[in-house]
């Protein structure tokens, strides 16, 4: 195998890249896993579920990757956040609409990029940031990625538990009783069978997880559509205009009409930015480019079209029904389904909203600590074991979550833990495009001889460490700064570019020995 090395330029127009192996310059439909020779991988950054993933072990299509995004769509925060956007933003509800629709469209093309080596590669997004980071360096974002996962995982799990609490106690009458933490008996039953419940998906691997999304994706949307169809029947023709009187008011003009727009699109891209850092996790399952595409373009602009959609009319809908002259409608889904007082309701819509929390969870919460704390220590640390690990934690973090976590305000530590992640995207990007011009030795990744190309300082690409430092920093201080709202929104994105043009600076005087076979 070809060794690839990092020399220093002579001149100042000359790029960063590396002498890359015959494999390198294999594209799409060639099984780049088939060059790889797990012998001489270092056992400390390697295991079965790092490797690279050859293709007849990719069953994924496009269903799958629509699926993944329709999970992560389908949450009981995902319905409060869309319909109360048409409520706060202030303008049109079709310029609302538009800029969700602007949203989706941008996330797609951010996964398409970062899908797109580990489609051809099979490996995961931990191992596609070695080549930019260093083999060591890039266990740190990783590591902080995969503590994001997990806070967020216990949340949801105690989420998820609700939606198992609301039908039981509307099958029992809400017994209530003593409460441990916060939660009453009720409360902890539901909170550790949606914990087990979690733990059976994962135990059956990524097959069984990409199975249970395949069904959990139409299968939310099907009920979604039954209870607007039910409440359309109940309010008759008059909600298209009930529709535009409950999310036309208030309207801005001008320059915060634009603003507005832009803060709606911000905060939906927000929203998705955790899944499109480690996005490859995914996409190294899947047949194709094409098929990623295919479904990225279906999971994004299309589906969260639909899920709009369906949540503004049944917002709007149970508004004229159960509170039309009583303030602001109900955008929490529980909310409306408690208003209704029906049993049978009631349950279809707990189990619809236990699966949909169940989905996001494992796709935004689970497979990326999976794979992130398995890159740590590979030799100790399989996808399955960093999946206990996950479970083990989330559980801890949910059962906390109502006495003592909720009380930090944890959605502002964990935005400015995303904040301090964003710039990883941009430098993994625009190594991989722009450095390294889409041309990988994948053994190598895998390597930790010091005269591999991704070893660098010890293991750190000091560089791309400067670099994603300085960015952080700025995308952390639009965050936390008062004065500059208006762009919090868009911390990541820019965060995003400012770490991918520092990288690209900073790279920029070493040269690319191409290889001559």
């Amino acid at each position: 195998m070809t060794r690839h090395r990092i020399e220093k330029s002579t001149g100042p127009h000359t790029h960063a890249g590396v002498h890359v192996g015959r494999e390198a310059a294999m594209g799409e439909g060639t099984d780049c896993a088939e060059s790889f020779d797990p012998a001489a991988a270092d056992p400390g950054l390697y295991n079965e579920s790092l490797a690279p993933l050859p293709q007849a072990k990719r069953t994924w299509g496009a269903f799958e990757i629509f699926n993944v995004w329709s999970n992560d769509i389908q949450s009981l925060a995902g319905y409060t956040l869309a319909a109360s956007l048409f409520i706060a933003a202030g303008i049109n509800g079709w310029y609302v609409f538009a800029a969700i629709l602007l949203a989706g469209f941008i996330i797609q093309i951010l996964v398409d990029l970062s899908g797109k080596p580990s489609v051809k590669y099979g490996f995961p997004y931990p191992v596609l940031a070695r080549s930019s980071m260093g083999v060591r360096g890039a266990q740190f974002p990783a590591l902080v990625r995969a503590l994001v996962a997990i806070f967020w995982y216990g949340a949801q799990t105690y989420f998820a538990s609700t939606a198992i609490a609301l039908a039981v106690n509307a099958l029992l009458g809400s017994p209530g009783g003593a409460t441990v933490l916060g939660m009453d008996a009720v409360a902890w039953s539901s909170y550790v069978l949606a914990s087990v419940l979690q733990v059976a998906l994962f135990i059956g691997g990524i097959e069984r997880i990409g199975r249970f999304l395949n069904i959990a994706g139409p299968g939310v949307y099907l009920v979604m559509i039954a209870l607007l169809v039910a409440i359309w029947v109940q309010v008759g023709a008059d909600l298209p205009s009930a529709v535009a009187g409950v999310f036309s008011r208030g309207e801005v003009t001008g320059w915060a009409a634009v603003s507005a727009f832009v803060g709606v699109t911000g905060t939906m891209v927000a929203y998705f930015a955790a899944v499109v850092i480690n996005y490859g996790d995914f996409a190294r399952n899947v047949r194709s480019q094409r098929a990623m595409r295919t479904g990225n373009f279906l999971g994004l602009p299309v589906s969260l079209a639909l899920f709009t959609f369906l949540s503004v009319f049944i917002t709007a809908g149970a508004y004229v029904l159960y509170q039309e002259g009583q303030g602001e409608p109900m955008t929490n889904p529980t909310d409306i389904v408690a208003a209704v007082d029906n049993t049978p309701l009631t349950v279809l819509a707990a189990v619809t909203f236990l699966v949909a929390t169940l989905g996001i969870n494992v796709v935004a919460n689970f497979i990326p600590p999976a794979y992130s704390l398995s890159n740590i220590a590979p030799r100790h640390i399989n996808f399955t074991r960093a999946g206990w690990i996950t479970a083990g934690a989330g559980f801890i973090i949910g059962g906390l979550w109502v006495s003592v976590i909720s009380e930090f305000g944890l959605p502002l530590f964990v935005d400015t833990l995303g904040a301090l992640l964003a710039p990883l995207y941009g430098i993994i990007v625009a190594d991989y495009y722009l450095v390294k011009r889409q041309r990988l030795n994948v053994q190598e990744l895998y390597s930790s001889d010091p005269a591999g190309a991704y070893w660098y300082q010890k293991g750190w690409n000091v560089r791309a460490i400067l670099a994603f430092s300085v960015a952080s920093v700025l995308s952390i201080v639009l965050v936390w700064t008062p004065q500059l709202d208006d762009y919090s929104g868009f911390a990541w994105i820019i965060g995003a570019a400012v770490g991918g043009m520092l990288h690209l600076a900073a790279m920029r005087s070493h040269r690319l020995s191409l290889p001559t076979s």
